[in-house]
């Protein structure tokens, strides 16, 4: 892919038609395109294989992502959505959601002189948001601050590629391999570590959620590591258990201490999450 500037593929131009088509990202396997169609208002993925380099190993799952989330949102009735192949790997396309992810929202709260908190209101939107995917059996597998679209009427959970609560196409499928390690839960961490898989559970998205809650309220990880450590030495941080405390007073600082306990049945469940922040 580098040094040939990147376009859609002509299955995807076919099926959409674009009126008007810009290139958001173009990283480690994974392409995500905002379209605007006859048909309406598009996020539209591709993947393609990623080849080993000096510090990263061959990624080939990357090409079949696009094409299993495509899959998880038809299990999950999104009726507006497609999926396919083409030459290098798979695609799909879905509604796409305007607004600002949970760090840029609550970036004002970051600032060294802000007074501004962190408004609950959008941390219940989160949790509600995760807690519809839990209701319907499914683990996300690789919850994180940019996977919450905070729109003007609800907030969306997006990148389903990872998500585990159902079958999907066996072409279409490969195993977990951990997600973003900041938000990790140590069982994955440990699990990786030990098989070089693991199984996407609703108790990590918890823990993962009160990372995402932390991070984007303070700035800071859940977990002390240095910003260049190699990948194996972020996940052995993690998997010891140990991590910052909670510095965010209130009802949402002790919600996202709860989160973060090292063991999964201590964490509360997004439910009693969103009971306690509604």
């Amino acid at each position: 892919m580098s040094g040939t500037p990147p376009e859609l593929p002509i299955v995807v131009l076919d099926a959409l038609m674009p009126k008007a088509q810009r290139l958001v990202a173009n990283r480690r396997g994974s392409m995500v395109w905002e379209v605007d169609s006859h048909r309406g208002h598009y996020a539209v993925k591709v993947g393609y294989p990623i080849e080993a380099t000096a510090g990263w190993p061959a990624q080939p799952w990357t090409a079949l992502a696009p094409a299993r989330e495509g899959a998880v949102l038809c299990r999950l009735g999104l009726d507006d959505c497609a999926y396919g192949e083409w030459d290098l790997g798979t695609w799909n396309f879905q509604p796409w959601h305007e607004g600002p992810d949970l760090y840029e929202l609550w970036s004002p709260c970051r600032d060294a002189d802000s007074r501004l908190e962190p408004h609950p209101s959008a941390a219940l939107s989160c949790v509600e948001a995760l807690a519809a995917l839990h209701g319907r059996g499914w683990a996300h597998g690789d919850v994180q601050p940019a996977h919450f679209i905070i729109g003007p009427d609800r907030t969306h959970l997006i990148d389903l590629a990872l998500a585990r609560g159902g079958q999907v196409p066996e072409g279409y499928d490969f195993p977990f391999r951990g997600c973003l390690v900041h938000y990790e839960a140590p069982e994955i961490a440990r699990s990786v570590l030990a098989t070089g898989e693991a199984h996407p559970t609703q108790e990590a998205d918890v823990y993962a959620l009160g990372a995402s809650l932390l991070i984007s309220a303070t700035g800071w990880r859940a977990v002390e590591y240095p910003d260049d450590a190699p990948r194996r030495e972020q996940r052995r941080a993690v998997a010891t258990g140990k991590r910052r405390p909670v510095k965010l007073h209130g009802e949402l600082g002790e919600l996202i201490d709860a989160m973060l306990s090292p063991v999964p049945e201590d964490r509360p469940t997004v439910y009693e999450v969103g009971k306690s922040l509604s």
